[in-house]
């Protein structure tokens, strides 16, 4: 697709995912932006563009995206797209000699996180809490690198005192404490190195038919990461969340068609339009939902889980979050 000379030029910082594709080989081009996608894992781009604010557009953490909202500059906006969800049930680990067989046994028990803020994290908490009985204050958190030490928060910790977060030594891993039982489980985005299924293990070994039923009580697919713009330039160009917004719906778009194919399968998983099926007869076929109101409930139960956990310093609304050119859209 052409791009017009007179085009926007705006870096945008992203990890490289099917439903993204089509904005980076350009396939698919916003209107009036000449996108420059920095392909990037995402801890990178979360921790350049929480710190230095490097890129215009951005993947985002949507626990540290929140958190931003109680600075002082609130630097970002954001538009209701989605890259990752993740059902994280399957993201609780244990030592398996720690006594966790069921979910009630973690109270009492030391906890990893690489960030308190992480957004995977925050999820496992709030639904232990709300499925399980198992509260914040019921464990107490360890923070630092999962496989390379050091690894800090992004953005600063302001927590009550009743929630109690220590971080690990300067040479310490969590991979390696929760194998050398130095600490008792592990609340994280990427499966540990140390993970082998005997030493450590899941909480929920059956956790496909756990999440499966977590989703059919309360319908909601977490949310991990939305897209983010920096303040100064939405502000200067409102347009852009628009453009934005519907370039990505198109990409994703052709990706649910590339899914469904039977002719030829675009994607190396043998049984792929089984677990297609299978997505759309329990999720619905829109199993992937961009869009704010679609997605209020699921918005609005995280929020509370920032607010109970003491990163938000106030229960914020969805409304809150997003511009309001993606709250609703013309109508002819």
């Amino acid at each position: 697709m052409r791009i017009l000379t007179s085009s926007l030029r705006l870096s945008f910082g992203c990890w490289n995912y099917d439903r993204t594709r089509a904005l980076m080989d350009r396939t698919v081009v916003p209107d009036g932006i000449d996108l420059v996608y920095l392909n990037m894992p995402v801890e990178e781009t979360f921790f350049r563009m929480l710190r230095h604010k490097e890129f215009d557009i951005a993947e985002m953490s949507l626990s540290s995206y929140v958190m931003s909202h109680f600075t002082e500059a609130q630097p970002f906006v954001a538009i209701p797209v989605f890259p990752s969800r993740y059902f994280r049930h399957s993201s609780i680990y244990v030592n398996s000699g720690a006594g966790i067989r069921q979910p009630s046994d973690l109270a009492g028990k030391r906890v990893g996180s690489p960030e308190y803020q992480m957004t995977a994290p925050v999820w496992i908490r709030g639904i232990l809490s709300d499925e399980y009985g198992v509260r914040v204050d019921d464990v107490t958190h360890y923070t630092g690198g999962e496989e390379q030490p050091n690894r800090p928060e992004k953005l600063p910790l302001d927590l009550p005192p009743y929630i109690r977060v220590k971080r690990i030594g300067p040479q310490q891993t969590l991979s390696t404490m929760i194998r050398e039982g130095d600490i008792d489980a592990l609340f994280t985005a990427r499966k540990p190195s140390s993970y082998d299924g005997c030493h450590v293990k899941r909480l929920f070994e059956d956790f496909v038919q756990v999440e499966r039923d977590y989703f059919r009580k309360t319908e909601i697919f977490p949310i991990m990461h939305t897209i983010v713009i920096r303040r100064e330039i939405y502000e200067a160009h409102r347009w852009i969340a628009q453009s934005l917004y519907k370039a990505f719906a198109e990409a994703q778009a052709r990706i649910y068609r590339d899914l469904e194919e039977t002719a030829a399968l675009k994607v190396m998983l043998p049984w792929l339009n089984a677990h297609v099926e299978e997505a759309r007869r329990i999720m619905g076929d829109d199993y992937w939902s961009y869009g704010f109101k679609q997605n209020r409930q699921t918005l609005d139960t995280f929020l509370r889980y920032s607010y109970e956990q003491g990163l938000s310093k106030r229960r914020l609304e969805p409304e809150d979050i997003f511009v309001p050119e993606t709250m609703e859209n013309f109508v002819i």
